[in-house]
């Protein structure tokens, strides 16, 4: 089966394990470290990366590299890399390209545990980021770029604050500057939104929220479209256009042609800091996958019905979902996510964090937890909890307001979901 001319659905089905005669139909679970060859030859030309082949877990798997085949193909990619969260794909992506004294841009309104791993841990290793405001015209965030700068990062969707990234506007900054584009795709799924088609270089995705869908197992992905030309830009990047020592002088970019930035990422980060993901874990997100394209309709069409329900509601001080005709985001919504966004509706109640914090008690059907994009119902007040060192003129700064609920709708009868958020306003 030829991936790539198949639609989303059936790639979702039946993508990245082909089972040959007599094999399994379901994709096994190979769990075991290590792989056994004949003879010790064998096994250098694969330390030496001249053959492709298993030879240790840390660096490749069958289950995982089935999977990671799935969602590059899904995005419509050349090569994915699977890792043990969205943290470590958000890390490796910059990781495989910058090194101390290098800089990147990133879009503010980014993910808090993004935010912290950008500006606090990647400041100690020597890697600076500057960040600016997504929706600032190009010209001014063309001017947060430096001579050292490696890459420009955002995401599809903003998590809490929904923001919708003008994907177009961003590659053109990137690409007027020398560097690729990395989106985190995490919100909106390949279902809902294909950003290499419009001009991302390369996308992630903490595959611990709708690709698994089901809150079992925690896990992230990188996915490369193989169309960033590194060698035009090579002193940008000696990483991956000079020889690598490491690895008999090889030079990426020679060797794998499009499959370069996986490759190093794989060869080089993932044997060295080992983020993997277990194939037990790859198992059970590749479950995910098989409904991802049957979840995503359900779950935005329940979120709209649900945002609107919350616009229209006197006690109800304000609400955002891009679906909703009167959003900031709503244009570029149907540009980007023409078929729906995602299931999370962020709002606030008249009376503010008090009341939030009252109304989200008084639930029923939706959970307080951590987790957000799964097919239960769940809620966060992220000024109460991911958030509550932070003080309200901090809150602001990162674009979550202090009454803030972000509200993450599941695939469960939309009635049921309204009439629970309806019960729990009358208290």
């Amino acid at each position: 089966m030829e991936n790539k001319s198949f639609s989303k659905e059936t790639i979702c089905v039946q993508g990245g394990w082909q089972p040959k005669k007599g094999e399994p139909r379901v994709l096994p679970i190979y769990q075991s470290t290590t792989f056994k060859y004949e003879t010790s030859e064998q096994m250098a030309k694969l330390f030496d990366l001249e053959e492709s082949g298993y030879f240790y877990t840390r660096l490749q798997n069958p289950t995982n590299d089935a999977v990671a085949s799935k969602i590059a193909a899904l995005e419509g990619g050349v090569a994915a890399m699977l890792t043990s969260s969205g943290q470590a794909a958000s890390f490796y992506a910059i990781f495989n390209i910058c090194s101390a004294g290098d800089h990147f841009v990133s879009a503010s309104t980014i993910y808090g545990g993004t935010f912290n791993l950008f500006a606090v841990t990647m400041k100690k290793l020597g890697i600076e980021v500057t960040f600016v405001d997504p929706d600032a015209p190009e010209e001014e965030i063309a001017k947060a770029f430096r001579p050292n700068t490696k890459a420009l990062f955002a995401e599809t969707i903003s998590n809490p604050s929904l923001v919708v990234l003008d994907i177009e506007k961003f590659a053109r900054i990137a690409h007027s500057n020398g560097v690729p584009l990395i989106v985190d795709n995490t919100f909106a799924t390949p279902i809902n939104c294909r950003p290499f088609e419009w001009g991302a270089d390369i996308i992630i995705h903490s595959t611990t929220k709708y690709m698994d869908g089901h809150a079992t197992n925690v896990g992230g992905v990188i996915v490369d479209s193989g169309n960033f030309d590194w060698d035009a830009h090579a002193d940008k990047f000696p990483g991956l256009t000079t020889p690598d020592e490491s690895y008999h002088g090889l030079t990426y970019t020679k060797k794998f042609g499009k499959g370069a930035y996986i490759t190093k990422a794989t060869a080089q980060v993932m044997r060295d800091l080992g983020s993997i993901q277990s194939p037990q874990n790859a198992f059970l997100l590749n479950l995910g996958l098989e409904t991802l394209h049957l979840r995503m309709p359900q779950h935005c069409k329940n979120a709209q019905k649900v945002a609107e329900y919350l616009h229209d509601n006197e006690k109800v001080a304000w609400v955002n979902y891009c679906g909703l005709k009167d959003n900031k985001y709503y244009e570029l919504g149907q540009k980007y996510l023409p078929n729906g966004s995602c299931g999370v509706v962020t709002f606030g109640l008249k009376g503010g964090r008090d009341v939030s914090i009252k109304f989200m008690d008084n639930l029923q059907l939706a959970a307080i937890v951590t987790h957000v994009a799964d097919a239960r119902t769940s809620v966060l007040h992220p000024a109460s909890h991911t958030h509550r060192q932070l003080t309200d003129e901090q809150l602001i700064a990162a674009g979550v307001a202090p009454d803030l609920i972000r509200f993450s709708v599941g695939i469960e009868n939309v009635n049921d979901i309204i009439a629970d958020i309806e019960q729990a306003l009358a208290k």
